[in-house]
């Protein structure tokens, strides 16, 4: 019988895929266009709140198909097969691997202080090794997962904790005037939003890996929505913090904010350690989404010819075929991105899908015995929508480029479908054993 994963390596995994590169770097971005700290904190409970309605919808779909690939199954079997062909393409090419590139890239980054910023080859071996790990068994991935997630949780959370109980050098980035009242209707507010949604991309991590879980009626729903609100609450306090250690001209459209407020407040040997500590927290990070992005992806290739080779795991229930190609996507990635560029297209692309992902749920009626269901329906699933289509809208708009950029790919994707045909179940049977 295949090892199952309890609720801990669940909830580890939600943390990881939640905690990256976008809370740690994100704040520069924003400063650029928005200053006003409630505008700053606004955005992030507002980017929580989204997050914990779409747990909410992910863990009634979860519980309701109890089957691993996520987005792929609940578009393929609600609306029509080519929107989950379409999710899992932009898994593949940009929504698990653009993570991994962009963890990779800002791990490199972080080493600052040991001279090995922007090493482009120690990031791609990071990517590789971890590959390595998540090749063998779910005991081996999940003992993994779990010691680099603690990592994870202790260092962030003695950040916030630190930056509360140590008094700064006074130079701020506060501003608590009442501009945040214009500020919210600028499209810079919207555009902004694709950061946050980008640092809280994760919420629904677990349901990727649904058949992976014990027990996923109850394991699944507590791991994506208590995850969720661990890691809303620590975002919004850890942003909180950083403006309280730098001024707006020092964090303004810079990637490494939290080195800059920690060495403003710790002095330049406690920014470096921090500094270390965020590219060793990042490892976490690129571990989880090289173990739910292929699940996604072989759920596609279950169904659909082209894709086949990467149904097959190995003896352990292991996709490695799938894993192997992520890590060469990532590392392909790594190689031609530039930092916000691929933050942003990344972002628009996974926003895209998880709201036609949220509203697949608006269809489960009837709650069957061990399933969730998520509360307020459908109210809060309407109020996901509404904002995630408004923030696409407005990102469209002032930001056309690496928008247009992440719908071609998805028009790539529309046209490979159409060369593509589906596998019968029995071959499919067959493969995925």
């Amino acid at each position: 019988m295949k090892k199952k994963i309890g609720i801990s390596t669940a909830a580890a995994i939600v943390v990881a895929n939640m905690i990256g590169t976008g809370v740690f770097t994100s704040l520069g971005f924003q400063l650029s266009s928005l200053q006003n700290t409630w505008t700053i904190l606004l955005l992030w409970l507002a980017g929580g709140l989204l997050a914990l309605f779409g747990a909410f919808a992910y863990a009634e779909l979860g519980t309701h198909f109890k089957e691993s690939g996520g987005d792929y199954i609940y578009l393929s079997r609600i609306f029509h097969p080519m929107l989950g062909y379409l999710s899992a393409w932009a898994g593949l090419t940009v929504g698990f691997s653009a993570p991994v590139a962009l963890a990779a890239m800002a791990f490199t980054k972080y080493l600052t202080p040991f001279g090995l910023q922007n090493n482009v080859w120690l990031a791609i071996g990071v990517i590789i090794l971890i590959g390595i790990m998540h090749s063998f068994t779910i005991r081996h991935s999940g003992r993994f997962q779990n010691i680099t997630t603690l990592i994870k949780v202790l260092f962030i959370v003695t950040l916030v904790i630190l930056g509360f109980a140590i008094t700064g050098n006074g130079n701020d980035a506060f501003n608590y005037s009442n501009s945040w009242q214009q500020e919210i209707l600028k499209p810079g507010f919207a555009v902004s939003m694709i950061y946050v949604s980008f640092a809280y991309t994760g919420w629904n991590a677990a349901a990727y890996v649904a058949d992976e879980i014990d027990y996923p009626g109850k394991n699944l729903p507590r791991a994506l929505i208590g995850s969720t609100l661990f890691v809303a609450t620590v975002y919004i306090l850890l942003q909180f913090v950083l403006l309280k250690n730098a001024t707006v001209r020092e964090l303004q459209g810079k990637e490494d904010v939290t080195f800059i407020a920690f060495n403003n407040l710790l002095g330049n040997q406690g920014g470096k350690w921090v500094s270390i500590f965020i590219a060793i927290q990042l490892i976490a990070t690129i571990s989880s989404y090289l173990w739910v992005g292929p699940r996604v992806t072989q759920a596609m290739a279950t169904e659909n010819k082209l894709w086949q080779p990467l149904a097959k795991k190995n003896k352990h229930g292991i996709p490695v075929a799938a894993v192997w190609l992520h890590v060469v996507i990532s590392i392909l990635l790594t190689l031609t991105g530039s930092f916000e560029k691929v933050l942003l297209y990344a972002g628009f692309v996974l926003q895209m899908m998880a709201t036609l992902t949220v509203s697949t749920s608006l269809f489960i009626k009837d709650k069957k015995p061990g399933e969730f269901k998520s509360p307020f329906k459908p109210v809060l699933q309407i109020i996901f929508l509404v904002f995630n289509t408004g923030v696409l809208i407005f990102t469209l708009i002032d930001r056309p480029v690496e928008s247009l950029v992440g719908i071609g790919i998805l028009v790539i994707g529309a046209v490979i479908y159409f060369f593509d045909k589906p596998v019968d179940h029995k071959l499919a049977a067959e493969n995925i054993g």
